[in-house]
């Protein structure tokens, strides 16, 4: 993937959503609450797809130095997958932080 790409969606994730959040006038809690579950159960099934994924071609590689660049490409979406559906869990925590 396109480094700008990722930075672009890293940015708009973690830089302007909080923002828009704290914007609305209605109570966030609701739809907090609902955004939340659907990230984790999304993401959550999307990442134990990825790393299933991802395990595979890293053992069938074999050796083979293009198929192994994939497979540690894919570990690497793996691995930044889980931390923006972690991020995505404890950013109802800080934006409460943040409100009171």
């Amino acid at each position: 993937m396109n480094k700008k790409i990722l930075f672009l969606i890293l940015f708009l994730l973690v830089g302007i959503l909080p923002v828009i959040a704290l914007a609305a006038t209605i109570p966030l809690d609701p739809i907090l609450v609902k955004i939340q579950a659907m990230v984790v159960a999304t993401g959550g099934f999307i990442i134990v797809v990825g790393w299933i994924i991802a395990g595979i071609l890293y053992l069938t590689a074999a050796g083979n130095p293009t198929k192994l660049e994939t497979a540690k490409k894919a570990l690497f979406a793996c691995v930044v997958g889980t931390a923006l559906v972690i991020l995505a869990v404890s950013v109802e925590g800080i934006i409460r932080f943040y409100l009171s």
